[in-house]
Protein backbone atom coordinates (compact mmCIF):
# COMPACT_ATOMS: atom_id res chain seq x y z
CA UNK A 1 0.00 0.00 0.00
CA UNK A 2 1.22 3.48 -0.85
CA UNK A 3 2.42 5.34 2.30
CA UNK A 4 -0.09 8.15 1.64
CA UNK A 5 -2.91 5.63 2.05
CA UNK A 6 -1.76 4.28 5.41
CA UNK A 7 -4.20 6.39 7.43
CA UNK A 8 -7.06 5.07 5.28
CA UNK A 9 -6.00 1.42 5.40
CA UNK A 10 -9.06 0.20 7.28
CA UNK A 11 -11.53 1.63 4.79
CA UNK A 12 -9.37 0.65 1.79
CA UNK A 13 -9.54 -2.93 3.13
CA UNK A 14 -13.32 -2.97 2.84
CA UNK A 15 -14.71 -5.43 0.25
CA UNK A 16 -15.28 -3.61 -3.01
CA UNK A 17 -13.68 -0.36 -1.75
CA UNK A 18 -9.94 -0.47 -2.36
CA UNK A 19 -7.53 2.21 -3.49
CA UNK A 20 -9.72 3.17 -6.44
CA UNK A 21 -12.53 4.33 -4.12
CA UNK A 22 -10.03 6.18 -1.95
CA UNK A 23 -8.78 8.02 -5.03
CA UNK A 24 -12.36 9.08 -5.79
CA UNK A 25 -12.62 10.53 -2.28
CA UNK A 26 -9.36 12.41 -2.75
CA UNK A 27 -10.62 13.97 -5.97
CA UNK A 28 -14.02 14.93 -4.57
CA UNK A 29 -15.12 18.42 -3.56
CA UNK A 30 -17.87 18.65 -0.94
CA UNK A 31 -19.59 21.80 0.33
CA UNK A 32 -21.06 21.66 3.85
CA UNK A 33 -23.51 24.48 4.50
CA UNK A 34 -23.97 24.99 8.23
CA UNK A 35 -21.22 24.21 10.73
CA UNK A 36 -23.61 23.39 13.54
CA UNK A 37 -25.04 20.22 15.05
CA UNK A 38 -25.19 18.40 11.71
CA UNK A 39 -22.28 20.03 9.94
CA UNK A 40 -19.78 19.29 12.71
CA UNK A 41 -20.00 15.47 12.68
CA UNK A 42 -20.46 15.37 8.90
CA UNK A 43 -17.34 17.47 8.40
CA UNK A 44 -15.31 15.45 10.91
CA UNK A 45 -15.97 12.13 9.20
CA UNK A 46 -15.62 13.44 5.67
CA UNK A 47 -12.30 15.04 6.59
CA UNK A 48 -11.02 11.93 8.35
CA UNK A 49 -12.10 9.71 5.44
CA UNK A 50 -9.96 11.72 3.02
CA UNK A 51 -12.38 13.84 0.97
CA UNK A 52 -9.93 16.01 -0.95
CA UNK A 53 -11.61 19.42 -0.70
CA UNK A 54 -14.20 20.40 1.89
CA UNK A 55 -15.82 23.82 1.96
CA UNK A 56 -17.60 24.87 5.16
CA UNK A 57 -20.06 27.74 4.81
CA UNK A 58 -21.36 29.43 7.96
CA UNK A 59 -21.46 33.11 8.90
CA UNK A 60 -22.45 32.44 12.51
CA UNK A 61 -20.22 32.57 15.59
CA UNK A 62 -19.68 29.95 18.28
CA UNK A 63 -21.76 30.44 21.43
CA UNK A 64 -21.77 28.47 24.67
CA UNK A 65 -25.31 27.20 24.00
CA UNK A 66 -23.97 25.43 20.87
CA UNK A 67 -21.43 23.28 22.68
CA UNK A 68 -23.69 20.42 23.79
CA UNK A 69 -24.20 19.30 20.17
CA UNK A 70 -21.58 21.12 18.06
CA UNK A 71 -18.65 18.99 19.09
CA UNK A 72 -15.93 20.66 17.01
CA UNK A 73 -15.86 23.65 19.36
CA UNK A 74 -14.86 24.35 22.94
CA UNK A 75 -15.58 27.25 25.33
CA UNK A 76 -12.51 29.24 24.26
CA UNK A 77 -13.94 29.38 20.71
CA UNK A 78 -16.98 31.42 21.83
CA UNK A 79 -17.36 34.54 19.71
CA UNK A 80 -15.24 33.19 16.83
CA UNK A 81 -16.56 32.35 13.37
CA UNK A 82 -17.64 28.71 13.19
CA UNK A 83 -16.39 28.13 9.65
CA UNK A 84 -12.89 29.37 10.49
CA UNK A 85 -12.63 27.38 13.72
CA UNK A 86 -13.97 24.22 12.08
CA UNK A 87 -11.61 24.43 9.10
CA UNK A 88 -8.58 25.09 11.27
CA UNK A 89 -9.38 22.15 13.55
CA UNK A 90 -10.09 19.72 10.71
CA UNK A 91 -6.99 20.81 8.81
CA UNK A 92 -4.95 19.87 11.86
CA UNK A 93 -6.72 16.52 12.00
CA UNK A 94 -5.95 15.77 8.35
CA UNK A 95 -3.21 17.97 6.80
CA UNK A 96 -3.50 16.13 3.47
CA UNK A 97 -6.86 17.63 2.50
CA UNK A 98 -7.93 21.18 1.62
CA UNK A 99 -10.33 23.03 3.93
CA UNK A 100 -12.10 26.15 2.63
CA UNK A 101 -13.92 28.43 5.10
CA UNK A 102 -16.81 30.51 3.72
CA UNK A 103 -17.77 33.08 6.34
CA UNK A 104 -20.44 35.09 4.53
CA UNK A 105 -24.12 34.35 4.10
CA UNK A 106 -25.22 32.31 1.11
CA UNK A 107 -27.92 34.26 -0.75
CA UNK A 108 -29.68 34.12 -4.10
CA UNK A 109 -27.00 36.49 -5.41
CA UNK A 110 -24.03 34.18 -4.70
CA UNK A 111 -25.43 30.65 -4.25
CA UNK A 112 -24.90 29.49 -7.82
CA UNK A 113 -21.31 30.70 -7.91
CA UNK A 114 -20.43 29.05 -4.58
CA UNK A 115 -22.06 25.72 -5.40
CA UNK A 116 -20.49 25.56 -8.85
CA UNK A 117 -17.06 24.74 -7.36
CA UNK A 118 -18.28 21.58 -5.59
CA UNK A 119 -19.54 18.11 -6.55
CA UNK A 120 -21.92 17.48 -3.65
CA UNK A 121 -23.68 19.79 -1.19
CA UNK A 122 -24.42 18.80 2.40
CA UNK A 123 -27.41 20.66 3.84
CA UNK A 124 -26.75 21.21 7.54
CA UNK A 125 -28.78 24.41 7.77
CA UNK A 126 -31.26 25.36 10.45
CA UNK A 127 -33.60 27.67 8.52
CA UNK A 128 -36.03 27.05 5.69
CA UNK A 129 -35.08 30.00 3.50
CA UNK A 130 -31.50 28.71 3.09
CA UNK A 131 -32.70 25.12 2.75
CA UNK A 132 -34.95 25.98 -0.18
CA UNK A 133 -32.25 28.19 -1.69
CA UNK A 134 -29.68 25.37 -1.57
CA UNK A 135 -32.19 22.90 -2.99
CA UNK A 136 -33.08 25.13 -5.92
CA UNK A 137 -29.45 26.03 -6.65
CA UNK A 138 -28.50 22.35 -6.57
CA UNK A 139 -31.29 21.52 -9.04
CA UNK A 140 -30.27 24.34 -11.39
CA UNK A 141 -26.60 23.26 -11.33
CA UNK A 142 -27.33 19.53 -11.49
CA UNK A 143 -25.61 18.77 -8.15
CA UNK A 144 -26.80 16.18 -5.60
CA UNK A 145 -27.60 17.48 -2.15
CA UNK A 146 -27.48 15.41 1.04
CA UNK A 147 -30.21 16.65 3.36
CA UNK A 148 -30.43 16.31 7.11
CA UNK A 149 -32.83 17.79 9.65
CA UNK A 150 -33.32 17.38 13.39
CA UNK A 151 -35.87 18.52 15.93
CA UNK A 152 -36.17 17.40 19.54
CA UNK A 153 -35.81 13.57 19.33
CA UNK A 154 -36.40 13.03 15.61
CA UNK A 155 -34.26 13.35 12.50
CA UNK A 156 -34.47 12.95 8.73
CA UNK A 157 -31.90 12.13 6.02
CA UNK A 158 -32.28 12.04 2.25
CA UNK A 159 -30.37 12.50 -1.00
CA UNK A 160 -31.98 15.02 -3.34
CA UNK A 161 -31.47 15.66 -7.04
CA UNK A 162 -29.29 12.67 -7.91
CA UNK A 163 -28.96 11.94 -11.61
CA UNK A 164 -30.72 8.72 -12.68
CA UNK A 165 -29.40 6.33 -15.31
CA UNK A 166 -31.96 7.61 -17.85
CA UNK A 167 -30.77 11.21 -17.43
CA UNK A 168 -33.67 12.33 -15.24
CA UNK A 169 -33.17 13.55 -11.68
CA UNK A 170 -34.47 12.11 -8.43
CA UNK A 171 -36.93 14.05 -6.24
CA UNK A 172 -35.74 17.16 -4.42
CA UNK A 173 -36.82 18.94 -1.26
CA UNK A 174 -39.74 20.68 -2.98
CA UNK A 175 -41.19 17.32 -4.04
CA UNK A 176 -41.60 16.45 -0.36
CA UNK A 177 -42.23 19.93 1.04
CA UNK A 178 -43.45 22.32 -1.70
CA UNK A 179 -43.66 25.14 0.84
CA UNK A 180 -43.22 25.52 4.59
CA UNK A 181 -44.32 28.38 6.83
CA UNK A 182 -41.07 28.87 8.73
CA UNK A 183 -42.75 31.00 11.39
CA UNK A 184 -44.79 27.97 12.51
CA UNK A 185 -41.78 25.68 13.04
CA UNK A 186 -39.68 26.33 16.18
CA UNK A 187 -35.92 26.02 15.86
CA UNK A 188 -33.70 23.98 18.16
CA UNK A 189 -33.03 26.87 20.53
CA UNK A 190 -36.77 27.09 21.21
CA UNK A 191 -37.98 23.50 20.83
CA UNK A 192 -34.82 21.78 21.99
CA UNK A 193 -32.83 18.94 20.48
CA UNK A 194 -31.19 15.75 21.73
CA UNK A 195 -27.42 16.31 21.29
CA UNK A 196 -26.67 12.72 20.28
CA UNK A 197 -29.33 12.98 17.55
CA UNK A 198 -27.26 15.67 15.83
CA UNK A 199 -24.27 13.32 15.79
CA UNK A 200 -26.30 10.41 14.45
CA UNK A 201 -27.93 12.34 11.62
CA UNK A 202 -24.72 14.20 10.75
CA UNK A 203 -22.85 10.89 10.50
CA UNK A 204 -25.61 9.49 8.30
CA UNK A 205 -25.17 12.47 5.99
CA UNK A 206 -21.43 11.82 5.78
CA UNK A 207 -22.20 8.18 5.03
CA UNK A 208 -24.46 9.17 2.12
CA UNK A 209 -21.78 11.48 0.73
CA UNK A 210 -19.18 8.70 0.80
CA UNK A 211 -21.58 6.32 -0.97
CA UNK A 212 -22.28 8.90 -3.67
CA UNK A 213 -18.60 9.65 -4.24
CA UNK A 214 -17.49 6.01 -4.36
CA UNK A 215 -20.57 4.71 -6.21
CA UNK A 216 -21.16 2.15 -3.48
CA UNK A 217 -24.10 0.86 -1.49
CA UNK A 218 -27.65 2.15 -1.93
CA UNK A 219 -27.85 5.92 -1.32
CA UNK A 220 -31.11 7.36 -0.03
CA UNK A 221 -32.13 8.55 -3.49
CA UNK A 222 -35.89 8.96 -3.89
CA UNK A 223 -36.27 8.05 -0.21
CA UNK A 224 -36.36 9.72 3.20
CA UNK A 225 -35.04 8.01 6.31
CA UNK A 226 -36.89 8.92 9.52
CA UNK A 227 -35.13 8.25 12.82
CA UNK A 228 -36.46 8.39 16.40
CA UNK A 229 -33.73 8.72 19.01
CA UNK A 230 -36.05 7.74 21.87
CA UNK A 231 -37.04 4.37 20.45
CA UNK A 232 -33.97 3.88 18.21
CA UNK A 233 -36.36 2.95 15.43
CA UNK A 234 -36.05 4.11 11.85
CA UNK A 235 -38.06 3.71 8.68
CA UNK A 236 -37.49 4.62 5.06
CA UNK A 237 -40.26 6.24 3.03
CA UNK A 238 -40.10 6.02 -0.77
CA UNK A 239 -41.16 9.21 -2.54
CA UNK A 240 -40.59 8.28 -6.18
CA UNK A 241 -37.90 7.80 -8.78
CA UNK A 242 -37.88 11.24 -10.40
CA UNK A 243 -38.83 14.80 -9.56
CA UNK A 244 -42.26 16.20 -10.41
CA UNK A 245 -41.22 19.80 -9.68
CA UNK A 246 -39.91 22.23 -12.29
CA UNK A 247 -37.45 24.81 -10.94
CA UNK A 248 -36.35 27.46 -13.45
CA UNK A 249 -34.80 30.18 -11.28
CA UNK A 250 -33.80 31.02 -7.72
CA UNK A 251 -36.27 32.86 -5.57
CA UNK A 252 -34.80 36.14 -4.44
CA UNK A 253 -33.52 36.04 -0.86
CA UNK A 254 -35.41 38.19 1.62
CA UNK A 255 -33.26 41.16 2.57
CA UNK A 256 -33.30 41.65 6.32
CA UNK A 257 -32.53 45.11 7.68
CA UNK A 258 -29.59 44.99 10.09
CA UNK A 259 -27.86 47.47 12.35
CA UNK A 260 -24.33 47.41 13.74
CA UNK A 261 -23.66 47.26 17.47
CA UNK A 262 -22.09 50.73 17.33
CA UNK A 263 -25.13 52.30 15.64
CA UNK A 264 -27.49 50.52 18.04
CA UNK A 265 -25.60 51.84 21.05
CA UNK A 266 -25.74 55.36 19.65
CA UNK A 267 -29.49 54.97 19.09
CA UNK A 268 -29.99 53.81 22.67
CA UNK A 269 -28.02 56.77 23.97
CA UNK A 270 -30.26 59.10 21.95
CA UNK A 271 -33.47 57.26 22.95
CA UNK A 272 -34.37 56.70 19.28
CA UNK A 273 -34.81 52.94 19.36
CA UNK A 274 -36.02 50.10 21.57
CA UNK A 275 -34.35 46.72 22.06
CA UNK A 276 -36.23 43.43 21.72
CA UNK A 277 -34.64 40.22 23.05
CA UNK A 278 -35.84 37.07 21.23
CA UNK A 279 -33.67 34.55 23.09
CA UNK A 280 -34.92 31.96 25.55
CA UNK A 281 -35.73 32.76 29.19
CA UNK A 282 -32.62 30.87 30.28
CA UNK A 283 -30.36 32.86 27.95
CA UNK A 284 -31.83 36.13 29.19
CA UNK A 285 -31.35 35.13 32.81
CA UNK A 286 -27.67 34.52 32.11
CA UNK A 287 -27.04 37.84 30.33
CA UNK A 288 -29.05 40.61 28.69
CA UNK A 289 -28.61 44.17 27.49
CA UNK A 290 -32.14 45.28 28.29
CA UNK A 291 -35.26 45.81 26.23
CA UNK A 292 -38.53 43.92 26.05
CA UNK A 293 -38.40 40.14 25.82
CA UNK A 294 -40.31 37.63 23.71
CA UNK A 295 -38.96 34.27 22.70
CA UNK A 296 -38.90 33.95 18.91
CA UNK A 297 -42.00 31.76 18.73
CA UNK A 298 -43.90 34.32 20.88
CA UNK A 299 -43.28 37.34 18.62
CA UNK A 300 -46.21 36.68 16.28
CA UNK A 301 -48.61 36.45 19.24
CA UNK A 302 -47.47 39.88 20.46
CA UNK A 303 -47.50 41.93 17.26
CA UNK A 304 -49.75 44.53 18.91
CA UNK A 305 -46.77 45.52 21.10
CA UNK A 306 -44.96 47.00 18.08
CA UNK A 307 -46.09 50.50 17.11
CA UNK A 308 -45.63 52.37 13.82
CA UNK A 309 -43.26 55.30 14.13
CA UNK A 310 -40.97 53.53 16.61
CA UNK A 311 -37.71 51.78 15.75
CA UNK A 312 -37.01 48.33 17.16
CA UNK A 313 -33.72 46.44 17.27
CA UNK A 314 -34.15 42.69 17.74
CA UNK A 315 -31.25 40.75 19.19
CA UNK A 316 -30.16 37.20 20.00
CA UNK A 317 -26.81 35.48 20.46
CA UNK A 318 -25.73 35.52 16.81
CA UNK A 319 -28.27 37.40 14.71
CA UNK A 320 -30.08 34.38 13.24
CA UNK A 321 -33.18 34.37 15.42
CA UNK A 322 -33.39 38.14 15.45
CA UNK A 323 -33.25 38.05 11.65
CA UNK A 324 -36.23 35.68 11.61
CA UNK A 325 -38.12 38.06 13.91
CA UNK A 326 -37.40 41.05 11.66
CA UNK A 327 -38.49 39.04 8.62
CA UNK A 328 -41.77 38.29 10.38
CA UNK A 329 -42.38 41.96 11.16
CA UNK A 330 -41.55 42.95 7.58
CA UNK A 331 -44.26 40.52 6.43
CA UNK A 332 -46.91 41.23 9.08
CA UNK A 333 -46.25 44.88 10.02
CA UNK A 334 -44.62 46.63 7.04
CA UNK A 335 -45.20 50.03 8.68
CA UNK A 336 -43.00 49.20 11.69
CA UNK A 337 -39.26 49.93 11.47
CA UNK A 338 -37.28 46.91 12.68
CA UNK A 339 -33.62 45.91 12.53
CA UNK A 340 -31.68 42.79 13.48
CA UNK A 341 -28.56 43.34 15.56
CA UNK A 342 -25.74 42.38 13.20
CA UNK A 343 -23.70 39.53 14.69
CA UNK A 344 -25.91 39.43 17.79
CA UNK A 345 -24.52 39.77 21.28
CA UNK A 346 -21.16 38.49 20.06
CA UNK A 347 -20.63 41.69 18.12
CA UNK A 348 -22.21 43.78 20.86
CA UNK A 349 -19.64 42.54 23.39
CA UNK A 350 -16.73 42.97 20.98
CA UNK A 351 -17.66 46.50 19.93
Amino acid sequence: MHPDLLRYSCQVALPGFGEAAQQLLKQAKVLIVGAGGLGCPAAQYLASSGVGTIGIADFDIVSVSNLHRQVLYNPTDAGQLKAEVACKRLQEQNPDITMVPITYKITSANAMQIIDSYDIIVDGTDNFETRYLLNDAAVLTGKPIVYGAIYQFEGQVAVWNARNNDGSYSPNYRDLYPQVDATQVPNCSVGGVMPTLAGIIGCMQANEVIKLITNSGEPLVGKVLLFDAQTMQSRVIKIGASTKVKITALQRSVEISTITAKAAKEGLANNTLELVDVRTDQERDEFDIGGIHFELDEVEDNLDEFKPGKTYVFYCSSGKRSGEAVKLLQQKLPGVIAYSLEGGLGNWNRD
